[in-house]
């Protein structure tokens, strides 16, 4: 018998309505996958989501589902938030091995994100969720 996937799920807290409906997102589709009690853990901002994703695999976390939300104001410290949070989350995947779904969205119209968040199809909590157990599970076999 193999061993259920772990999966462990950072969310930002920032854009908070609109983070928890890719958290609700990636908790259906987690448990449609069959990983009924994922590890979720809550952060300020995206900018947290790479160390935490990092202390989740070093926990032994099988994958990591990262999620914020990155909307454009007035200055550029979006567009720095964003990219950084991003490669920092894919650093943390390349040097660990380890996949981590990037579900941070980056918007410049408020309106995206919550089309993106909404329950159904196209949630992008969702879709990382899903993306994260099959890189995981593609890991699983290559390595069995």
């Amino acid at each position: 018998m193999v061993d259920p996937l772990r999966v462990g799920v950072v969310v930002s807290t920032f854009n908070g309505s609109i983070t928890a409906g890719l958290l609700q997102g990636a908790l259906e589709a987690l448990g449609r996958l069959g990983i009924d009690v994922p590890t979720v853990v809550e952060v300020a901002g995206a900018m947290e989501l790479p160390v935490v994703s990092r202390a989740l695999i070093d926990a032994g976390n099988d994958c990591v589902v990262a999620l914020g939300a990155v909307i454009e104001g007035e200055t550029d410290h979006y567009q720095h938030v964003a990219t950084q949070a991003i490669a920092g989350l894919m650093s943390v995947a390349t040097s660990t091995g380890v996949p981590v779904g990037i579900g941070v969205l980056t918007v410049r119209v408020a309106a995206h994100a919550v089309e993106r968040s909404r329950p159904g199809p196209g949630n992008k909590g969702a879709e990382a969720a899903e993306a994260a157990v099959a890189a995981a599970t593609a890991i699983r076999q290559i390595r069995a």
